[in-house]
């Protein structure tokens, strides 16, 4: 049976290298489903493997479109599922990581079947949400589909504050007139693949630690440059993501650097804490502490 070992976690936790030991271990090769690694122009500010862990084993969905692309969920759901077709005829284990859990469930348990939405209703609502901020998206959702809303108040509150899941169920609720639940799935997808999923975490005191490392590491290494090259196409919807919208604020005179790259730790840190609340809803994950020798997880896989 095909099994595909999927490693999840929040932000700066260790994932990458703990899929690459996996990948040398089962001799097989690693899927990325970071969503933020997807871009070549974006290398500093989204921790994309370096160039000493891609050798270590082989990468896809690394940097492997532009900015100025338009990538959907959907596309990605594709193109990896074909793409694992290939892999498990050379190898019956393979491996995903990333930090994105609406890409990894789509791998995993299929999309529902969302309408298309045009670039002009896209264009629209950023345009709102860049003019009125979170409360546009909230009162939108709210009014065209409070069941849904409800809901995500209920039980995932911190979603609420996620402004690009915010825009996408606003802009889905557009395109057809229709509520976002609608287009939800009843009936789970069938995979030719079974599912292994490991989780890493750590106490929150050492992933904030962790994040806030990440993040000094990243200026010292250039990340104000690489934003600064960047910042022509600010508007693009790659690039409204953290690590880059502070900084644009801060070409924009709305902070100081210093309080630019506070604003990055504190909404990365939020962004980990959303990550987490995402991957702990599923409960077949076996999580570990981050810093688990990689024989514990072996063996745990070899046992299943």
């Amino acid at each position: 049976m095909n099994k595909l070992i999927i490693v999840v976690g929040p932000t700066a936790i260790g994932k990458t290298a703990k899929a690459i030991e996996l990948a040398q271990h089962f001799e097989c090769e690693i899927i990325s489903a970071d969503s933020r690694q997807f871009y070549k122009e974006m290398t500093i500010g989204t921790a994309v493997p370096s160039v000493e862990e891609l050798s270590m084993a082989k990468h896809h969905f690394i940097q492997h479109i532009s900015i100025q692309d338009d990538y959907s969920v959907g596309q990605f759901e594709r193109e990896a599922l074909t793409l694992l077709d290939d892999l498990f005829q050379k190898n019956q284990t393979q491996i995903m990581v990333g930090g994105s859990g609406l890409y990894i469930d789509a791998i995993a348990q299929g999309l529902d079947n969302f309408p298309e939405v045009n670039e002009e209703i896209k264009k629209n609502v950023q345009h709102n949400y860049n003019q009125y901020g979170l409360i546009y998206l909230q009162n939108e959702l709210k009014n065209r589909d409070l069941s849904f809303y409800t809901e995500i108040e209920k039980d995932n509150p911190q979603t609420l504050q996620n402004p690009q899941r915010m825009m996408r169920y606003v802009c889905v609720c557009m395109a057809e007139n229709k509520p976002y639940s609608t287009y939800l799935k009843k009936e789970k997808t069938v995979r030719n693949f079974e599912t292994i999923y490991i989780g890493l975490t750590a106490e929150r005191e050492i992933i904030y630690d962790r994040i806030n490392q990440r993040v000094d590491l990243m200026v010292n290494n250039g990340l104000l440059k690489e934003a600064e090259n960047l910042y022509p196409y600010k508007s693009n919807n790659a690039l409204q993501t953290v690590g880059y919208r502070e900084l644009f604020d801060f070409f924009d005179g709305k902070f100081s650097l210093e309080e630019a790259i506070e604003e990055i730790k504190k909404n990365t840190r939020r962004f980990a804490k959303r990550q987490l609340t995402w991957f702990k809803r599923n409960e077949s994950t076996q999580w570990f502490d981050s810093s688990v020798s990689i024989n514990s997880i072996i063996e745990h896989i070899e046992k299943l």
